[in-house]
């Protein structure tokens, strides 16, 4: 009998060479998770949190009522230092799961340091709250006097004096956080670090299937996103589960503090008006057919298709070789565009490097993404990235590099005033990705080089604006759909393509399975509504490179300035010296006319050789 000779196994491909990355050095935060440094901080945190509610609690009135104000000055210092403490412990914790989120030991690691300081910030509960209590003329005139550094942070914790509880319901919040949202944030975690997907019979996780999906082969794009699918689908249940007990748990919270829209609370958080956030989303949803749809239907003109499937969103363009950056050449490459921007910001960036305050490899367990942490103000920021060599892991690096010079920047205001909002948080990221994109395009003549530069760039602010804002209302709408019952995961889906397919225009073709690629986005789950953030970002920081352009003079120094500022100010005053204004509904017009110029250069390259 005949037997077919079997078929040889396809030859891995190789991995490209990227020289040595950098794993990150934490032994600035502690020396390890056994070392008696950490432990003796644990302790010392739960005991001072003790001692500061026994000193204070139920003595704020008291204390702002004596003429000098020095009693609660200290205080306030008092517990900016408590802050400062425990924020470098969880920094520590978190840092050490995010390197490995499957690992038992980190794992148990990480729970068991949340639950005791959980435990011990349950004593620090009162403190904004009696705070919040004061008179309001007396709070107003100690901000004028002998709180006026911290007045900033007090108007702050003041504006949510309308949605807070009384002191015990508080404490059950705070409490019940470590078993409730913390909780279902872990399982979330640690589920998609453990996904593996099948590709040519390969088992991989999240990353590189991810990274495939924008390999310049189109069979292999197709087969990770058919996979991808495949597994997002075979974990629904659980990601179902997970979207329905957190946006449950948010409705119980914002019902009880009175919060109208279910983005009310992070509009608050943001410090930015929901008419500025409606005035945005409005913005950029009449914007989709000049820009995403616009653009989409060049490209699937590019492929010689009518329309793109959706795994050919992203993919490079073709007949365009790949370009491969090995670390170094990221390096310089982003230390060159910060430098020619500001010297200062450049050096800031290059303590990155020369400090092993960046994670680059991609690891089995490592969280997905990249992010930078700010750690604490007497510490410094570290950067995660999965590092893979393509042009938009070396924008990331760049966008991190951003966000962690600001976080040095601020760092100076103190653990209370230097976290930034989250709409003012995403500028110094976005603006280093353009400065590094600018840098790129103004050495490149070559016209096919250039439409493969401008195309990246256009569906990086596509994915930044667009997308986000897709995202934004896929996520309002499944928040206001929760509070009549809970979703079916085919209902979730459902929401997911309504807004895809409005966003995405008719040039993509959303297959089978992409019904679930709501399921991995990691904002959905650990910070809800923060999606538009990165939209308010881009448009801003386009506002601002448009005034950079036309008058650089001195634009350097205002603009760091600006980050410096950390959360001390309000967007309103921050952006008053570039002369702009995000409630003026015109402004978000200046962001998204920079992305539709850019599609314009693309169609103009058309034709040319």
């Amino acid at each position: 009998m005949f037997r077919a000779k079997p078929k040889a196994a396809a030859k891995p491909k190789p991995e490209p060479d990227l020289g040595s990355l950098p794993e990150w050095n934490l032994e600035d935060l502690y020396p390890s998770m056994e070392s008696a440094a950490f432990a003796g901080d644990l302790v010392k945190a739960q005991t001072e949190c003790k001692s500061f509610s026994t000193a204070y609690r139920g003595r704020l009135d008291t204390l702002a009522r004596k003429a000098s104000g020095a009693g609660l000055l200290e205080a306030i210092q008092r517990y900016e230092g408590l802050e400062e403490l425990l924020g470098r412990i969880m920094s520590y914790a978190g840092l050490i799961y995010a390197g490995d989120t499957t690992d038992p030991a980190r794992m148990k690691f990480y729970g068991d340091t949340q639950e005791k300081i959980t435990d011990a910030t349950s004593d620090l509960l009162f403190f904004e709250l009696e705070l919040n209590r004061l008179d309001d003329a007396l709070a107003a005139k100690l901000a004028a006097g002998a709180l006026k550094h911290y007045r900033p942070w007090l108007e702050d914790i003041r504006k949510g004096k309308p949605y807070q509880l009384d002191d015990k319901l508080e404490q059950l919040f705070h409490e019940k956080s470590i078993t409730g949202y913390g909780a279902w944030n872990r399982l979330f975690d640690e589920t998609i670090s453990s996904l593996r997907f099948t590709v040519d019979g390969e088992a991989l996780a999240i990353e590189p299937v991810l990274n495939l999906m924008q390999d310049q082969h189109e069979k292999t794009r197709e087969k990770a996103a058919v996979a991808f699918g495949i597994g997002l689908k075979e974990n629904l249940r659980t990601f179902s589960l997970v979207a329905n007990t957190l946006a449950k748990d948010k409705e119980i919270s914002d019902r009880w503090r009175g919060f109208r829209d279910v983005a009310d609370a992070r509009h608050l958080a943001n410090r930015v008006e929901r008419e500025v956030v409606d005035a945005l989303v409005a913005a950029v949803r009449a914007a989709y057919p000049r820009l995403s749809h616009r653009y989409y239907a060049l490209k699937a003109k590019w492929f010689g298709k009518p329309a793109l499937k959706h795994w050919d969103r992203n993919a490079p363009l073709p007949h365009a070789a790949p370009k491969i950056y090995a670390w170094d050449e990221a390096r310089s490459t982003v230390l060159d565009a910060y430098e020619a921007f500001s010297p200062s910001m450049s050096g800031i960036a290059r303590r990155f490097f020369d400090e092993r305050w960046i994670d680059a490899p991609v690891r089995p367990g490592k969280q997905p993404g990249a992010f930078a942490h700010p750690t604490v103000p007497s510490a410094h920021p570290y950067v995660l990235l999965n590092y893979q060599g393509k042009p938009r892991d070396v924008m990331t690096l760049a966008h991190e590099l951003g966000h962690g010079v600001h976080q040095v920047l601020a760092g100076p205001n103190g653990a209370l005033m230097a976290p930034t909002p989250l709409t003012l948080a995403e500028t110094a990221s976005v603006f280093g990705e353009m400065l590094t994109f600018r840098a790129l395009l103004l050495q490149t003549s070559n016209i096919a080089q250039r439409r493969v530069m401008l195309a990246a760039k256009v569906e990086d602010m596509l994915n930044t604006v667009v997308r986000q804002i897709a995202f934004y209302s896929f996520e309002h709408k499944l928040h206001v759909e929760r509070r009549n019952g809970e979703l079916t995961a085919d209902k979730i889906c459902e929401l997911w393509m309504s807004e895809q397919v409005a966003s995405l225009g008719p040039s993509i073709e959303l297959g089978a399975n992409y019904e679930t690629y709501w399921a991995y986005i990691p904002h959905f789950v650990h910070s809800p509504f923060y999606v538009y953030a990165y939209a308010f970002g881009d448009c801003l920081v386009n506002s601002l490179y448009g005034v950079y352009q036309g008058a650089r003079e001195g634009f350097a120094e205002r603009y760091l300035a600006m980050l410096s500022a950390g959360g001390t100010k309000h967007h309103s005053e921050l952006l008053a010296p570039f002369g702009l204004d995000a409630r003026d509904p015109a402004f978000w017009q200046i962001g998204l006319k920079m992305i539709e110029n850019m599609i314009v250069d693309l169609e103009g390259l058309e034709g040319k050789a």
